[in-house]
């Protein structure tokens, strides 16, 4: 039940054969093995590429998942945006940095 073990899934997934070929085959069981909350185990089985970035999933895991699942780079972009919108901002990791920052005082926004 936390970003790390859903990430670590997700990285054997894109890296490891064995563990495609055992998701392809009995993916239940492949999931059984991770520490993983409904939600979690929810939007992997689903291929929910929006929810799993809004949970915070690395951007660069997330790609290789959704290009696993057969999902060209504008779904894999429009899935990222109606998560957002679907699921509200993103609750952990790198991106939900991003909501809370401010430019340094006496700059403009996106400029230092």
């Amino acid at each position: 039940m936390s970003l790390y073990t859903v990430q670590k899934l997700l990285y054997q997934l894109n890296r490891d054969a064995g563990v495609r070929k055992r998701f392809d085959a009995d993916r239940a069981a492949l999931l059984d093995e991770y520490d993983l909350s409904g939600e979690e185990r929810a939007a992997i089985e689903g291929g929910d590429v929006g929810l799993l970035y809004v949970m915070g999933v690395n951007g660069q895991i997330l790609m290789h998942y959704a290009a696993l699942l057969g999902q060209p780079w504008d779904v894999y972009i429009n899935a990222m945006r109606e998560g957002v919108r679907k699921h509200g901002p993103v609750r952990a990791g790198l991106y939900s940095m991003l909501k809370d920052r401010h430019p340094p005082s006496g700059t403009s926004k996106g400029r230092r």
